[in-house]
């Protein structure tokens, strides 16, 4: 049963790490981009590494418990981090001056 909760975490982050992968290539300009590399990213990481841990516990000891407690560190320091340096991207954008994209009226 635990490896089908881990087959399907890993596979939900797979689709998700490809829609943020196909959005950064679709969509039109640098700030569109980002917004699927900032949240489709974040959470296809977030659950693939919760497999990861789910899957260590495979075997429980207490020694298992506690790598999968790092891994959880690990998956929460992600889902602070990877949104924060989003937003710091686009403020250098902006500071930059870089101008969103707009569709031009014919």
């Amino acid at each position: 049963m635990l490896d089908i909760v881990v087959i399907f975490l890993l596979v939900s982050g797979l689709v998700f790490f490809t829609g943020g992968a196909v959005g950064i290539l679709r969509l039109p300009d640098f700030y569109t981009r980002l917004h699927p590399a900032g949240k489709m990213d974040t959470l296809g990481s977030l659950l693939m590494v919760l497999a990861v841990a789910l899957f260590n516990l495979h075997d429980f000891t207490w020694m298992q418990l506690i790598t999968s407690l790092k891994i959880v560190l690990v998956v929460l320091f992600i889902f602070v981090l990877s949104p924060t340096a989003t937003h710091a991207i686009v403020d250098a954008g902006v500071r930059a001056g870089l101008k969103p994209w707009t569709k031009k009226k014919e």
